[in-house]
């Protein structure tokens, strides 16, 4: 089997991928000149910074940290603001053939209907995914560890949005949390999930300088990388078994390389998120990715993400 006749196309919320890899919002997706490298690679689709009403500069620097086994930030939201998302969204979909995806994360529910109904309006704009999960921003808690008010907001927002939407979610770690929130969205119209935004509040420490490595809130940031690579697996197998079929799950927490990305399709995930690793790596990460991942389809002997997709073995 040649790698050529390897593809890692796939499909989700009406969308089609040529790859199943493209960048998880956050590091490198803010600026245009940041979205057109992305259109320019290898990535499956291209999707933005998180965006709020009004542009940002978010935290006060240093607010990231990396090490050999992942990452640690408190970015507060730095974004151009979500006009200028919907604004280039017609030279991106003209200048690059795959799906453009604005990633929404309002400071309040009125900033999230008043974006998703002027985004709505918006045919260039291929779906979006509202981020119920940023633990980065002081005095906003995150929304989808509330699950009374996960309710309201999907109640409100989709009666204000009919574009593909997808939810991102924060890690849970609780069976009873996975169901319970798996049975409220499978209430709503929504198309995807994305499993997961980093482990909240986390805290990394520089032994030398007896000191935390980030400077907003006192140190404490969202864990990425290695280090949340299980639970990234486990939220994505038990939301895989939970939500309704017609629901994706796109996977993101840990990938590194090839044999992340098998694993997290392996436990049920139709697309992979790169976070930690497209920060460290830059663009060049989803070609080579692509490659380990099809090279292990290939030693498999698998043509298609569907031969392996969600077939998990339990003992």
């Amino acid at each position: 089997m040649n790698d050529t006749n390897i593809s890692l196309a796939t499909a989700f919320a009406g969308l089609e991928l040529h790859s199943c890899l493209y960048n998880a919002s956050g590091p490198w997706c803010t600026t245009r000149e940041d979205l057109d490298s992305i259109g320019k690679s290898s990535s499956g689709a291209i999707l933005t910074k998180s965006c709020t009403l009004e542009e940002r500069a978010g935290n006060p620097s240093p607010r990231y940290y990396e090490n050999q086994l992942g990452s640690i930030n408190s970015m507060g939201l730095p974004n151009k603001g979500y006009k200028f998302y919907g604004e280039i969204a017609a030279d991106i979909q003209s200048d690059f053939d795959k799906p453009y995806l604005i990633s929404v994360s309002g400071l309040s529910l009125k900033n999230n209907l008043y974006m998703l109904a002027e985004l709505n309006g918006n045919s260039n704009v291929s779906a979006i995914e509202l981020n119920l999960s940023c633990p980065n921003v002081p005095g906003k808690p995150q929304t989808a560890y509330d699950f009374k008010q996960v309710v309201h907001v999907l109640t409100e927002v989709t009666k204000v949005n009919a574009k593909p939407l997808g939810i991102k979610l924060p890690p849970y770690f609780d069976i009873i949390h996975f169901e319970e929130m798996a049975a409220i969205i499978n209430e709503f119209e929504v198309s995807f999930v994305t499993c997961v935004n980093s482990i909240g509040n986390g805290l990394v420490i520089d032994v030398e300088k007896e000191a935390v490595v980030i400077r907003p809130k006192g140190g404490f940031g969202g864990i990425g990388g290695d280090y949340i690579k299980p639970t990234a697996l486990a939220n994505v197998r038990k939301f895989r078994e939970l939500l309704r079929k017609d629901i994706a799950v796109i996977a993101c927490g840990g990938v590194k390389n090839g044999v992340d990305a098998f694993e997290h399709i392996l436990c049920g995930a139709d697309a992979v998120q790169i976070g930690t690793q497209y920060h460290r790596e830059g663009t060049s990460c989803f070609s080579r990715i692509a490659a380990e991942l099809q090279d292990i389809m290939k030693n498999k002997g698998y043509a298609k993400l569907s031969d392996f997709k969600g077939k998990l073995i339990q003992y």
